[in-house]
């Protein structure tokens, strides 16, 4: 397999380094490629990678790993989507041949969990270990019975499935039927030294304004976030509040047409793609608007920044927070609540600098980077049988 052009030299690596193959639902810089990236990063040297995304233009993430990193992104690697015929499982089997660890990410790569199923004993595939992290739009509200079934079948041989919260921990015994020594749940972590260090204004394309007061969100521009909620909520916010969302993803226009249609394009910014470690603490307040979530981590970033947070009482958020704050949450897709919210944390400032505090103690004793990055080295070792 060929490299692609992107920001990594492909490298002469030493067979004794590990290869590890990451298939990718999509590899745009959302929760779960962040993830993926960091780990990469605390890794270096010590493990090869090879990413493949189901979406190829969607691959915003690679910036964000280390030019230290062995890391390559293959053009020819079969699609992840498709229908899947005992020939395009076939073709996915055998492109996993070589690796010593393949890494499956969401139903965008059930395929090649299913092609590890039925093709690993023959081909004599590598061991998978498979990540849910949550859904899209179209299993946000209920989740799709024929997909189900399908990753009941596909995730009989793998060596293991990580969820990140206690939802999908349920979900992934109740309804997928997955046996307690496959399951594993690890909680997002995140290096909370790094947030706690002062933001850097110029990590933004926009610069923050004298008297200028900001409600932030790190997110891909997804369906599923209900950005235009966020929109229709910060709405009745004063005149000297800004909106500043992160990220990069298909709503972008819908976002912007929202935020032009209620009269408040000029305070509304979409900077893009950014380190969440050298923004967050810009924001006053740190919004999440979606209809489905997991474990964001986009959520303990802003609490180890010590912001207070506005967001829907959605996936582990409610467990997340420190009390206080988690008493602010409101029901997804309802923007008049979230706007009640943020206007109740605009109004007063000693109460966002008390929630930030807590959120602060709450993230540096609960989710620091690195527990979550033992838990996921504990779990590659034992599937590959070796330490790295």
């Amino acid at each position: 397999m060929s490299s692609a052009a992107g920001p990594h030299v492909p490298r002469t690596v030493p067979r004794t380094v590990p290869r590890i193959l990451h298939l990718h639902s999509t590899f745009a810089a959302g929760g779960k490629e962040v993830r993926a990236a960091r780990l990469m990063n605390a890794w270096g040297p010590r493990l090869h990678h090879t990413i493949v995304s189901a979406e190829p233009q969607a691959m915003g993430a690679a910036a964000l790993v280390g030019a230290d990193v062995p890391v390559d992104y293959p053009q020819g690697f079969p699609s992840l989507k498709g229908r899947p015929t005992p020939g395009r499982l076939a073709d996915l089997a055998r492109a996993m041949r070589g690796f010593d660890l393949v890494l499956t990410y969401n139903w965008g790569a059930m395929d090649a969990v299913m092609a590890q199923r039925v093709y690993g004993g023959l081909l004599k595939l590598p061991p998978l270990v498979h990540h849910e992290d949550g859904f899209n739009a179209d299993e946000a509200a209920r989740l799709n019975r024929s997909r189900n079934l399908y990753r009941r079948a596909a995730l009989g041989r793998a060596a293991a499935l990580v969820v990140p919260s206690m939802q999908l921990e349920t979900i992934a015994r109740e309804v997928w039927r997955q046996p307690a020594k496959r399951l594993v749940r690890i909680a997002n972590g995140i290096d909370t030294a790094a947030f706690a260090a002062a933001p850097d204004p110029a990590a933004l394309p926009i610069a923050k304004g004298a008297g200028e007061l900001w409600v932030g969100t790190l997110a891909g521009l997804r369906a599923v976030k209900r950005l235009t909620d966020l929109v229709a909520g910060f709405a009745v916010l004063p005149p000297e509040w800004h909106l500043v969302i992160c990220g990069e993803g298909p709503e972008r226009a819908a976002i912007l047409a929202a935020a032009h249609a209620r009269g408040i394009a000029a305070r509304v910014h979409l900077p893009g793609n950014v380190d969440p470690a050298r923004v967050a603490g810009l924001f006053d307040i740190f919004a999440l608007s979606s209809a489905s979530e997991q474990f964001p981590l986009s959520v303990v970033e802003a609490m180890a920044a010590g912001v207070p947070v506005a967001a829907t009482d959605v996936g582990d958020i409610r467990a997340i927070l420190a009390p206080d704050n988690a008493a602010l949450l409101t029901p997804p897709g309802d923007p008049a609540r979230l706007g009640e919210t943020l206007v109740k944390l605009a109004a007063d400032p000693l109460l966002r600098a008390r929630l930030g505090a807590a959120n602060r103690a709450r993230a540096r004793a609960n989710f620091d980077f690195a527990v979550m990055q033992s838990a996921y080295e504990a779990v590659y070792g034992r599937a590959m049988g070796r330490a790295f």
